[in-house]
């Protein structure tokens, strides 16, 4: 007799199992989780697009002259650079600067890290809300 309740709970969990998967997938809920913003992943993105192939064409915010930073890393930067990535910075708009990210990752410049902060908050809040 007590076989058939061991039976009987297990069908029912995976019945249980079954609609939620089906639940899910008729509602479009996204099993991943989104990434944390980590070295690897800018956290501009609600899933992280590292494992993404890249865009071939990187796109431009009037900054080529940070062309010349490629390479090195954000704590390593003077305060006159710092000064050219913020005049940069300060005069985008708040739905350009996800993309300007994006264009510093793809051309492998890393963001001062002071500014790295501001950025990514500013990136965040423009696209939750």
């Amino acid at each position: 007799m007590t076989g058939i309740y061991v039976a009987l709970a297990f069908v029912i969990l995976v019945v249980v199992f079954i609609g939620i998967d089906c639940w899910r997938k008729k509602n479009h809920i996204p099993t991943e989780k989104p990434c944390e913003a980590t070295i690897e992943c800018c956290g501009t993105h609600a899933i992280c697009e590292k494992g993404l192939p890249a865009r071939q064409e990187i796109e431009y915010y009037d900054d080529e002259e940070l062309d010349i930073f490629v390479g090195r890393a954000g704590n390593s930067y003077n305060e006159e650079e710092i000064c050219r990535f913020s005049d940069v910075f300060y005069t985008l708009k708040e739905y350009d600067v996800s993309g300007w990210l994006k264009s510093l990752q793809m051309r492998n410049i890393e963001l001062p890290e002071n500014l790295r902060e501001e950025a990514l908050l500013i990136a965040r809040e423009f696209r939750q809300g």
